[in-house]
């Protein structure tokens, strides 16, 4: 819950709230050049290879990039894709429009297959449109498109990509490390995500896990200097660690730390777990206080659940919001093009009881907005 020192939780798809040990490992001040610091920065490539390919992470490589996770994203379409290649992008949400927007920008020749906001990937039209267009080299997807927190059906996609030997970008940005996958036994080729989000670090840099072999053929490829993948991993290989431009390094330090946490809690399947009880928690609080979900079970993540707004006099998303920050807890606004929305988190130091305590902040709320009594509490 909130302290003094952290006012409010945050039931966001990242930033999200970090533990107090994470928060602690950034006190100390590191040197880029440093052997130490450059043992973390290994260490950590080492696992997140070890995290993406359960099975067997032989022939992967970890990058880390410094900034968002959009300049991962950039990074790796502007790196990976070759002069002639083609990208397909799956969109649904607007972070599947980002990346076409990053292609556009790029210069990368691409296509878009647009599906509706609240409908999943189909793999069937993802068949269709490859047997069609035998130009394209890469298909990229977003795996939890958190505009509305729809967890699109990777494992079918994966394989209808590899059946047409295309190489496979996954943007899992927001379920890396709490939901349970392997890149390899699915066959992903560049796996991406951002220190912010399910490991439960803090913003400042993301990484792209790759191929060994589909990054070492890309030296010249990149459209960027300071974006360049290939660049990047030459030097943390060559150099044990460096980066090639000042690193984040309370960050990165801060990441380690999360990486342990991640370990002491029991890995991915025990994060996935409390996640999924965090989101079975609201969603029935929720629902008790007649609140609907945009999706269906069948397509929900439990990593942020877009609700509907209601259509009652005493609602709007600013006044809702601030009663909720008042009782230390911070929302997100919706992202939906066709339904008024907002979302909330269920990711990062939360837990069960975190939202039992959100449910009665939203009664009071509501109360507060009306100038009802209080609905009635689950007890």
């Amino acid at each position: 819950m909130s302290t003094p020192d952290n006012p409010y939780v945050l039931l966001t798809p990242g930033p999200l709230s970090t533990t107090v040990g994470v928060r602690t490992a950034m006190l100390r001040d590191w040197c880029t050049w440093d052997d130490d610091y450059n043992h973390i920065v290994q260490d950590i490539r080492e696992r997140l290879v070890a995290l993406a390919a359960p099975a067997g992470p032989g022939d992967y490589t970890a990058v880390l990039m410094q900034g968002s996770g959009t300049f991962c994203v950039e990074a790796a379409l502007g790196t990976v894709i070759p002069a002639f290649g083609k990208l397909l992008v799956l969109a649904n949400g607007a972070y599947g429009e980002r990346m076409a927007l990053i292609a556009k920008r790029l210069g990368i020749r691409h296509e878009v297959l647009r599906f509706e906001e609240t409908d999943a990937l189909d793999p069937a039209r993802l068949a269709e449109t490859l047997r069609a267009d035998r130009a394209i080299t890469h298909v990229a997807l977003v795996h939890c498109e958190t505009t509305t927190g729809i967890l699109n059906p990777l494992a079918a996609i994966a394989s209808v990509v590899k059946t047409a030997g295309k190489r496979l970008i996954v943007d899992a940005m927001s379920s890396f490390g709490g939901i349970p996958l392997d890149a390899g036994a699915l066959g992903v080729d560049v796996l991406i995500s951002s220190a912010n989000k399910c490991i439960q670090g803090v913003p400042g840099f993301g990484f792209v896990i790759c191929r060994t072999h589909v990054l070492a053929a890309c030296e010249g490829n990149a459209r960027s200097l300071a974006l360049d993948l290939y660049d990047q991993w030459r030097t943390m290989e060559r150099d044990h660690g460096k980066w090639r431009f000042t690193s984040p390094t309370h960050v990165v330090r801060a990441f380690a730390t999360a990486l342990d946490e991640l370990d002491a809690e029991g890995g991915v399947p025990a994060r996935h777990a409390r996640m999924c009880a965090n989101h079975r928690e609201l969603v029935s609080g929720m629902t008790a206080l007649r609140f609907r979900c945009l999706l269906g079970e069948r397509l929900q993540s439990p990593i942020i659940t877009s609700f509907l707004e209601p259509a009652e006099p005493w609602y709007t998303f600013d006044a809702f919001y601030a009663e909720l920050k008042r009782r230390g807890f911070v929302i997100y606004p919706g992202k939906v093009s066709r339904a008024s929305t907002f979302r909330i988190g269920t990711i990062g130091d939360v837990h069960p009881s975190t939202f039992h305590g959100f449910i009665e902040a939203v009664r009071e709320s509501i109360s507060a907005l009306s100038a009802a009594p209080l609905l009635p509490s689950r007890g």
